[in-house]
């Protein structure tokens, strides 16, 4: 019956003895009796293999597969069938942390390909082995800069970031000593004024901005990176990782930095996770960066071989010369990014990014025909928009998941945000267009 449990009777009683103790009641003694669970607990009857199966699939078959219109960080793009059939083998799905160099060279190897695709795809120096998801690799670079910035406990932040971002960052920030500051956004975009108004005031170790910005705008950040490196403070740019295969790179706009997440690449949005966060700074910062990195080199036998070359994880340092504790985290995640982006090729990416483009601009163009869409900003943006609709925003999407379609995001009571991705079609975009004259309560 309790084949499972890892201590016998004869193990507890021991413990209980090495502990003082005659019984488990009198192990939990000083909890209150009027807290304490008396009742049955909600636990299901045991069931065989064959009958837990048919229970998931009784589960699975509640599942509605809606078109997806939705973004907000989470993209609904394609990912070729042939990803998850590699990541299942067991030599990548249950290898761990690869401290034994003589034993890991595939998964180094996968690690330095991820290094090197992602350098390569933000314009920086250097990558580390990846980080859990965009948010707290934002954070992470928030902390980098502090710890960069000697006695600069300050770090900027613009108002147009991804708010799930923000909140990590606030968290983050409060129990490191860290003051954060929000840039107000002017018309949706961050303004280059408000940041020198803000420099000017002193102790700003690093300012964090977001391309494409929380409303899909492409924001201009000429002058950005030499007003803060006027003022000693690092430039950090978070950025969907898909996008920049067409956008203009970090390094391009003189990051320090950069950030984002990787699940814009081929990951499933799978109910939120888990994702891959992505981190690349430039070469002087490479001791600041938290986790590790995969370098490359040749054994005594003139052959090549990849080893771990930099470590800034508490283990394998002095803790408090540490920057974090991330060390093998979602590096099955990094290698599901190499596989796409090998299986892909560079203009496959770029490919996907301007379809992406192409159907967002598509379908902002017929919600504006209808008469009952109006955009929000008159700005350039990507695969994301914001529209303001004249009816009832709530009745809208309920009508349009009446119909199989997760019509996009509302984000204040007359705005909805749309994203498009390369797996929408024009047909699929017609038919979210063309149904809504059929729902009489639109106004």
């Amino acid at each position: 019956m309790y084949k499972y449990f890892p201590h016998t009777e004869d193990d507890q009683r021991k413990m209980l003895e090495r502990v003082g103790v005659d019984s488990l009641d009198a192990l939990y003694a000083q909890i209150p009796d009027s807290i304490r669970f008396k009742g049955d607990y909600q636990l299901p009857s045991e069931m065989s293999e064959q009958e837990l199966r048919q229970h998931f699939e009784r589960l699975c078959s509640g599942n509605r597969q809606l078109t997806c219109f939705a973004g907000m960080g989470v993209y609904d793009h394609y990912t070729p069938s042939v990803i998850p059939q590699l990541l299942q083998r067991s030599e990548f799905l249950t290898s761990y942390t690869p401290y034994q160099a003589e034993i890991s060279q595939g998964t180094l190897h996968y690690i330095f390909e991820y290094q090197s695709m992602m350098t390569e795809l933000t314009g920086m120096d250097i990558s580390n082995a990846s980080m859990y998801d965009g948010t707290t690799a934002a954070a992470e670079a928030m902390m980098m800069a502090v710890a960069t910035g000697k006695k600069q406990n300050k770090v900027v932040v613009s108002g147009a970031m991804n708010p799930n971002t923000l909140e990590v960052l606030k968290t983050y920030a409060l129990h490191q000593g860290i003051e954060l500051l929000v840039l107000p956004v002017e018309d949706g975009i961050t303004k280059l004024s408000a940041l020198n108004s803000q420099l000017s005031t002193g102790g700003v170790a690093g300012v964090i901005v977001q391309q494409p910005n929380v409303y899909g705008i492409i924001e201009d950040f000429t002058g950005f990176a030499e007003a803060c490196h006027e003022q000693k403070a690092l430039f950090i740019m978070d950025s969907v990782a898909a996008d920049l295969a067409v956008l203009k790179t970090p390094g391009e706009w003189g990051a320090d930095i950069a950030v984002g997440d990787g699940q814009s690449l081929g990951i499933p949005m799978q109910w939120g996770g888990p994702y891959v966060g992505y981190m690349c700074c430039t070469e002087k910062l490479i001791r600041k960066m938290p986790g590790r990195i995969v370098g490359r080199t040749l054994d005594n036998r003139g052959q090549r071989a990849f080893v771990l070359t930099l470590q800034a994880r508490e283990q394998h340092i002095r803790r408090q010369k540490a920057t974090s504790n991330i060390c093998s985290n979602q590096s099955l995640m990094a290698l599901w990014v190499t596989i796409y982006m090998s299986l892909m090729g560079k203009q496959g990416v770029k490919e996907a990014a301007e379809l992406s483009y192409a159907g967002a601009h598509y379908l902002c163009d017929e919600l504006l025909k209808t008469g009952r869409f109006h955009l929000v900003y008159d700005k350039p943006f990507f695969n994301e928009f914001v529209v303001r609709f004249d009816g009832d925003v709530d009745k809208l999407q309920g009508f349009w998941l009446m119909n199989g379609i997760h019509g996009g995001i509302k984000i204040d009571e007359d705005q909805i945000m749309f994203a498009v991705t390369e797996k929408r079609s024009k047909e699929e975009i017609d038919r979210m267009v063309e149904i809504m004259p059929m729902y009489k309560g639109i106004r």
